[in-house]
């Protein structure tokens, strides 16, 4: 079975109704990976998350710990000093910032084929990853002000 990384882009628009389109695409995303146990996230997706729901797109705290509480039925990937140097590896192979490096790290640990994010250019492997982004572009949902 094929495993997904969501990033913490696709999270953000699941739960950010601003962008109506977008959220409808990272809805679907989220729950079809929920619902066949083929998505992936890390602990450092559920943390920029937190910080992004709390901090810029003022969700109540209960919302948000509903939001973290389903989160965990994907496969979590927990940071760790190994996947953090293999991080400091990636950054330097790719030229990447360190922590687009620490999602590919966290992705490649699980055995992922893709990456869905906004982040980085989308078709191009990482890792022996692909990158894709479900919305058609690269485009930057780190404006939302995570990492």
């Amino acid at each position: 079975m094929s495993k997904t990384f969501i990033d913490t882009n696709i999270i953000i628009y699941a739960n950010d109704a601003r962008d109506k389109s977008k959220q409808k695409i990272a809805l679907n995303i989220v729950a079809e990976h929920m619902r066949f146990g083929t998505g992936v996230i890390s602990t450092q997706v559920l943390q920029e998350y937190a910080h992004v729901a709390l901090n810029k797109l003022h969700q109540r705290q209960d919302v948000v710990l509903r939001q973290l509480v389903l989160l965990e039925g994907l496969e979590v990937i927990p940071q760790s000093p190994t996947l953090i140097r293999r991080s400091v590896e990636i950054k330097a192979s790719y030229q990447i910032s360190f922590w687009d490096a620490c999602i590919i790290s966290a992705a490649e640990h699980s055995k992922c084929n893709t990456i869905l994010s906004e982040d980085l250019n989308s078709g191009q492997f990482y890792s022996g990853i692909v990158m894709e982004s479900p919305f058609g572009q690269k485009g930057a949902v780190r404006g939302h002000g995570n990492a």
